[in-house]
């Protein structure tokens, strides 16, 4: 069975996508949110990135075919700006540990 013929790959990948766009969306008002709302915002997208970086490596270890061509794709997306997986992934997390330390100055 292929990497992406599998229902719990399919599932995740479905649910991940659906959860982000929603914590995206929801991010657009983080300017508005309390402290409390902030926080939960973080620890969310913390959540998040960790999920996907679990994901990603499930792709990167497969030995699928379609598994290791969209990582692939991915390297060649990600390389037009400069970064690897591996960069973007800690980019994120500096920019979330930034907006943890804004949010403690904050108080």
């Amino acid at each position: 069975m292929g990497f992406f013929d599998s229902e719990i790959v399919q599932h995740e990948a479905k649910q991940l996508f659906e959860d982000y766009q929603a914590l995206i969306k929801l991010g657009n008002n983080y300017g508005k949110f309390d402290r409390d709302g902030k926080k939960l915002f973080i620890e969310q997208m913390e959540a998040m990135m960790e999920r996907y970086s679990i994901f990603m490596k499930r792709f990167e270890l497969s030995d699928d075919f379609m598994a290791q061509m969209t990582m692939e794709q991915l390297k060649t997306q990600l390389g037009q700006f400069g970064v690897t997986p591996q960069q973007m992934f800690e980019q994120m997390h500096l920019t979330l540990l930034r907006m943890k330390s804004e949010l403690e100055k904050q108080t």
